[in-house]
């Protein structure tokens, strides 16, 4: 059964999220305060809605109690943000996602009782950043306790040689998750190269020039093994 999401504040960060949750499968609803934008989203979504998503007795009658999730992207007006949260916590709705811009919205929405908080400025800026100081780097995903899961573009000295070869697991305390290789596919009469999943690698996969490797392990291990293999 797909799930029943709503999706408040059509925004780029909104629409994204609203567009994707269509895509895969969940029975999404859209609100926001602007006809025009409810109307562009209208196609779109399973239901695009123009209110106040701070009037509770609104929302109750379009039946957000009754979702799976509510995920509050408004970006712009934080007392809205709060406000539609609040309400939204009072109808008792099951989950609720919502958006913060900074440290001190995190901690007020922390303070109200807000379990998952999105915080996609923040998210965006550390990967630039990591890119900048590190141009190997395609993205990454922090854990608790100092580890993480980064795509890393294949250092030279890899290029050329088998997983078993390289040990990653013995020499860097690293596990290997998958690996990601470029495909040449034709697309409007054009041959453009796409990355794909590689699948699961044996100690007999040979790394190639552009592959990305995507490794499981401490952060400081992952950056000692892109810095040796330079």
């Amino acid at each position: 059964m797909a799930k029943k999401i709503a999706v408040i504040g059509m925004g780029q960060f909104g629409m994204a999220i609203a567009k994707t949750l269509s895509r895969k499968g969940a029975e999404v609803m859209v609100i926001d305060r602007k006809e025009a934008i409810i109307e562009e989203m209208a196609d779109r979504v399973d239901m695009a809605v123009a209110m106040d998503a701070t009037d509770k007795k609104t929302l109750i009658s379009q039946g957000i109690p009754d979702f799976d999730a509510v995920v509050v992207a408004i970006g712009e007006d934080f007392e809205q943000l709060l406000l539609s949260t609040t309400v939204l916590m009072d109808i008792g709705v099951k989950r609720i996602m919502a958006r913060a811009r900074g440290k001190n919205q995190r901690v007020i929405l922390e303070k109200i009782g807000v379990k998952e908080i999105l915080s996609p400025e923040d998210e965006v800026g550390m990967n630039v950043a990591e890119r900048l100081i590190n141009p190997s780097i395609v993205s990454f995903l922090n854990l608790p306790d100092e580890f993480c899961i980064m795509e890393v573009t294949a250092p030279p000295d890899v290029i050329g040689r088998s997983l078993a070869d390289i040990a990653l697991r013995r020499r860097y305390d690293l596990n290997l998750v998958t690996m990601k290789r470029g495909k040449e596919v034709e697309k409007d009469g054009e041959t453009i190269t796409e990355q794909h999943i590689y699948g699961i690698p044996r100690g007999d996969s040979i790394i190639r020039e552009n592959d990305s490797l995507i490794l499981f392990g401490k952060r400081v291990n992952v950056e000692r093994f892109i810095e040796i293999n330079q």
